[in-house]
């Protein structure tokens, strides 16, 4: 039983992860040269914060052991067996039922040989499980590869070496690199092991299984895979944020005109038809779970049709975009009351009459017909629900978005069959549930311009620019405030006698976030919401950008005169990048900086919301502005490449036709991400000096995360 639970935990975490590639160890040799040809193997194992790495000695029923192997070799023999140098902590498990002992942040490691010549390489493997307090990731398999220099015993017929030439040896010797299979940031207590010390007997090898890479090409760094700052990836794209936005669009159906008022009429019927008490509270509980089960089985399906590949391209695809805006207008139009998005009536005849037979299968049909009879108030919120759950490009996002909805909108039916009392505290139904669709419907159009604007940037159309996209949003949020407060009517709202509490906190609450998008007509950055807004390159009055100063220091800026489509991008802040990889590289080695690739999308939510919040932090600003050769590479853009540049993707078997493709298949081919942004700092060999990262919405973290890409670029 224990080893299913561990397998379905390994399963949930595998959905859960999408297109992440989580590495939360990482693994750095070495060896120390000893007397009599005694070698000492030194494996650390670098556990990033939260996650635990399992001791060698655990008890069967457990968590995998972390295990080494070695491949026998005539150059040397094994002492003994790998002993660990680091404390492990023991501690009762609840998910194993057992104490387990494991490491947390650090661990090393230590294998003694005896070596039969001076140099060589110990080849192995070690086989490890890590997690954390939710998750555990499947065993993992890392290959060792140690070089060792031995000093062997002397024999009387050779010649001892004098101390000048010991010494002269020890000076020739080129320093060790530290390389671990995913670059990670070196800290100062890595940087002091570098050194080889003239005095001391042992000498110090420090290797990994990923070589630099060549400086032609990134194309060849297959096997290595950079992982993702997982913890930075809590925005709303993600698929908790998805789960959070069903659940409070199932809230807002409840309050749709075509559900309230069958709330009490439900209810009703379980504790009239139910012989006892517990007979009702069984059968609204059936029932709720029947709602959940249709919803969830409906988000499944969209997953099932369109598939993880399909929906990740929706995100970014400029069609689907224009398809999603003209969606969303039409539901919007729903709720002002144009139309009613209704199911062929059959359908719910159907499902009615089957209702009827009673027992389980009634229950469940009930809910069936309940889901279709309400489709023209719920249709709309499903279906901008499920748009945004296919524009975030989440694999599970559909479902999780159903069942995040479906919950909301079963648990009332359980709770007031429990507790019937509550029913006399509910409002009752009147013309404002009307007012809910119409706010809705508000929100609504206000969601379809984001999707228009994405379409305008992928294509450079250069029509719904910042200052456009904010003046029909602040239009579309003054006129809901005049509607809350009953300055504006459609047709099918009865008449306002008063205004409510709620309703005047609420006009109070869009009446000041209108006046708050104003001074953005003149550039003002509007951080809170500036992650839906176009870049702020598009403002065509921008008087914020323009008291930032210029991009190059005054003695760089007259180097480059033009780069490659700076005609079809403009960089944020007046900073000064490159747009194609090759052209940036080559710049960034002329005038010796570091490179950070900007991975981006014009449909990027997160990108702007970094480009606004914490680019445009002085000090993060400067450090882009003097230390760094900046390359924004536009995963989306749909401008077609010249011919003589297709190509057929050696990583994906797909043309290359456009700009966006081509910088999508290098991201993906090179550092096997497809999140954006993704930011990566390279050297003058063209290898990560530094851990690739996502979003970081911390200003100090991330500009530590500039100066150490610095450090290391200058070491």
């Amino acid at each position: 039983m224990k080893k299913i639970q561990l397998l379905l935990l390994m399963l949930f975490t595998a959905l859960i992860s999408e297109a992440q590639i989580l590495e939360p160890v990482s693994w750095k040799v070495e060896s120390h040269a000893k007397k009599n040809g005694l070698v000492e193997l030194i494996i650390t194992a670098d556990i990033d914060s939260g996650w635990h790495l399992y001791s060698q000695h655990i008890e069967e029923g457990g968590p995998e052991p972390t295990r080494f192997s070695f491949t026998e070799s005539s150059d040397y023999q094994l002492e003994g067996e790998v002993q660990e140098m680091t404390e492990p902590t023991e501690k009762y498990d609840d998910m194993f039922l057992m104490d387990v002992s494991y490491f947390s942040d650090k661990s090393v490691f230590k294998q003694i040989i005896k070596a039969n010549k001076e140099k060589g390489t110990v080849l192995g493997v070690v086989n490890f499980m890590v997690c954390d307090d939710n998750q555990c990731l499947p065993p993992n398999e890392v290959e060792l590869s140690i070089p060792f220099e031995a000093t062997l015993p002397v024999k009387k017929e050779e010649k001892r070496v004098t101390e000048p030439e010991v010494k002269k040896e020890v000076e020739e010797k080129p320093k060790s690199q530290v390389i671990t299979p995913a670059p990670e940031m070196i800290n100062e207590s890595d940087q002091k092991g570098l050194a080889v010390e003239e005095k001391s007997e042992e000498v110090e090898i420090v290797e990994s299984k990923s070589e630099a890479l060549p400086k032609s090409s990134l194309a060849e760094q297959d096997e290595v895979q950079l992982p993702i700052e997982e913890t930075e990836q809590n925005d709303a794209s993600s698929i908790w944020g998805i789960f959070i936005a069903g659940f409070l669009g199932g809230f807002a159906a409840l309050l749709m005109p075509c559900i309230f008022p069958m709330l009490p009429l439900t209810v009703s019927y379980f504790t009239k038809q139910s012989a006892s008490k517990a007979s009702g509270i069984s059968k609204a509980a059936f029932y709720g779970l029947s709602i959940i089960f249709i919803y969830v089985g409906l988000g499944m399906i969209i997953t099932i049709i369109f598939g993880a590949d399909a929906l990740n391209a929706l995100s970014t695809n400029g069609i689907f975009n224009f398809l999603f805006f003209l969606l969303l207008v039409v539901f919007a139009a729903s709720f002002f009351g144009a139309f009613e998005l209704t199911l062929p009536h059959s359908w719910s005849n159907k499902l009615d009459s089957k209702s009827d037979k009673g027992g389980l299968l009634g229950l469940f049909f009930m809910a069936a017909t309940l889901s279709l009879v309400s489709f023209s108030c719920t249709g709309p919120i499903i279906g901008t629900l499920l748009v945004q759950a296919a524009s975030t490009g989440a694999y599970l996002g559909p479902a999780m978005g159903m069942l995040g909805f479906s919950i909301a909108l079963a648990i009332p039916f359980t709770l007031f069959a429990i507790f019937p009392s509550w029913m006399q505290s509910l409002p009752k139904s009147g013309g404002w549930l009307n007012s809910v669709k119409v706010v809705l419907g508000f929100l609504e159009l206000a969601l379809a311009m984001k999707f228009l604007s994405n379409v305008d940037l992928a294509y450079h159309w250069d029509i719904f620019d910042r200052e456009v996209f904010l003046t029909i949003w602040i239009v579309i949020f003054g006129l809901m405030g005049l509607y809350l407060l009953g300055k504006i009517k459609f047709a099918h709202d009865s008449e306002l006698k008063y205004l409510s509490t709620p309703r005047v906190f609420l006009s109070v609450i869009v009446i000041s976030f209108t006046i708050y998008m104003i001074p953005g007509l003149w550039g003002a950055p509007l951080k809170a919401i500036s992650a839906f807004l176009p870049p702020q390159h598009t403002q065509d009055f921008d008087l914020y950008t323009a008291s930032l100063g210029g991009g190059f220091s005054s003695q760089e800026k007259h180097e480059k005169v033009d780069r490659k489509y700076s005609d079809l991008f403009h960089a944020p802040l007046n900073l000064e990048p490159f747009y194609d990889f090759d052209e940036g590289m080559a710049y960034a080695n002329e005038i010796g900086k570091p490179v950070l690739i900007d991975f981006t999308g014009h449909a990027c939510v997160n990108c702007r919301k970094m480009e606004a919040s914490i680019w445009s932090d002085p000090k993060v600003l400067e450090t882009l502005k003097n230390d760094y050769v900046l390359i924004q590479l536009y995963v989306d853009d749909k401008t077609e490449l010249p011919e003589s540049e297709w190509k057929v993707s050696e990583y994906s078997g797909k043309m290359i036709k456009t700009i966006g493709k081509k910088w999508s298949d290098f991201q993906a081919a090179n550092f096997n991400s497809n999140s954006q942004p993704f930011y990566v700092v390279l050297g003058e060999e063209e290898q990560p000096l530094i851990k690739p990262v996502g979003a970081v919405y911390d200003v100090d973290k991330y500009h530590q995360y500039l100066l150490e890409g610095v450090k290391v670029f200058r070491q």
